[in-house]
């Protein structure tokens, strides 16, 4: 179906959610319709964060916004929807659009089968009238369902359009870009070689996938590594777990901007303890560049936000030079270091998966931490 059709049958005036790869059409379609006017779209830290915005929608305008998301934010609208939304508290309506990711029967990456298992289930848990879209369904059919989800949000209910991979189809082409000089592999591939045998926490996405494939090229295996395949926004939290039990290793942290933004109060919890020998890298493109390249707000000033927080050091840099200093001094300081690097967006085409089983990866750097 024609993305175009989707919006114009859907009818909201406004979107607000965190962009996904298998809603990529409709990301871009509102990005070229709206970019990021705040009356009409507004792309929210994390989707519990839409879900509020959508509550505050209605209650300035009578009317039902949409909120788009990956069914693995499912669990960051559990509570606004169980305890904000609900019919039985405020009874705000709000219309869902969930990409489908590790839906049964289609192959997908580890850590969204569970997610696509229980996707269904949880909007059932959560009284939320749902449809699924697939390439199949009409418009025609959705008009119906739309009908149908339109008397709910009326009643102060909320409904869900799921929409499988590749459903919807024709969105215009929109292209992502900054002015940043420094490559995301690059920054990995410097940080890896001061880091040594340091343990690593890295978050999900495309950052996950290069430094699988440096500590390939480089022969090294993977025990040094935590990758956080899912679970976005707490790999920060994770390290800070480590380096707290591991007083003796220092231990790093690569964080994305979109991940940091998602779970900004974890920063605050790392400030308060201040571990000594944690070094948080916060790799920085203002995108949400694995399912897309569609912005983030990352142009906030994320080392005074550090500061603030109580990191004792941050610094921000913009040239591998600069990079190269601030990766060293953090190893050897001593003290709780924020580093934030300004990065370019794109990816090599032939980039590849990790192919360890996520099991394995968590007994191995269990091993090389000295816990098994």
């Amino acid at each position: 179906m024609k993305v175009e059709d989707f919006i114009e049958i859907v009818g909201a005036d406004f979107y607000t959610g965190v962009p996904d790869s298998q809603l990529r059409a409709l990301c871009d379609c509102l990005t070229a319709k709206y970019g990021t006017d705040a009356r009409h779209h507004i792309i929210a830290a994390n989707e519990g964060n839409a879900a509020a915005l959508a509550a505050g929608y209605h209650l300035a305008t009578g009317r039902a916004a949409a909120v788009y998301l990956q069914n693995s934010g499912e669990g960051n609208i559990v509570n606004p929807m169980a305890s904000l939304l609900h019919e039985r508290v405020y009874g705000i309506p709000c219309l869902f659009i969930i990409g489908w990711r590790g839906e049964p029967g289609v192959h997908d990456e580890p850590q969204h089968i569970y997610q696509g298992e229980v996707t269904l289930k949880l909007l059932e848990d959560l009284e939320i009238a749902y449809s699924v879209i697939g390439k199949e369904t009409t418009e025609a059919e959705l008009r119906r369902s739309m009908e149908g989800f339109r008397t709910l949000l009326a009643a102060g209910s909320c409904a869900a359009f799921v929409v499988r991979k590749g459903a919807l189809t024709d969105a215009p082409k929109v292209f992502y870009e900054n002015d940043n000089s420094m490559k995301r592999e690059e920054i990995i591939r410097r940080l890896v070689r001061v880091s040594g045998e340091d343990p690593i926490i890295c978050t999900t996405g495309k950052a996950s996938r290069e430094l699988f494939e440096i500590r390939e090229a480089n022969g090294q295996g993977h025990a040094y590594d935590f990758l956080t395949v899912g679970s976005m926004g707490h790999a920060s939290s994770i390290a800070l777990g480590v380096a707290i039990r591991k007083p003796e290793r220092t231990i790093w942290c690569i964080d994305g901007d979109g991940a940091m933004l998602m779970h900004m109060g974890a920063m605050a919890v790392i400030g308060e303890y201040r571990p000594g020998n944690l070094v948080h890298v916060v790799i920085n493109n203002g995108a949400h560049e694995t399912v897309g390249g569609m912005p983030t707000a990352a142009g906030v000033d994320l080392v005074g936000i550090a500061r603030a927080c109580g990191y004792p050091h941050a610094v921000r840099v913009g040239d591998y030079d600069s990079l190269d200093r601030e990766l060293a001094a953090a190893k050897s300081r001593g003290e709780l270091s924020f580093l934030e690097a300004a990065c370019s967006l794109g990816a090599r085409e032939n980039l590849g998966r990790p192919t360890t089983a996520a099991q394995e990866n968590k007994k191995s750097f269990m091993t090389w931490l000295g816990t098994r």
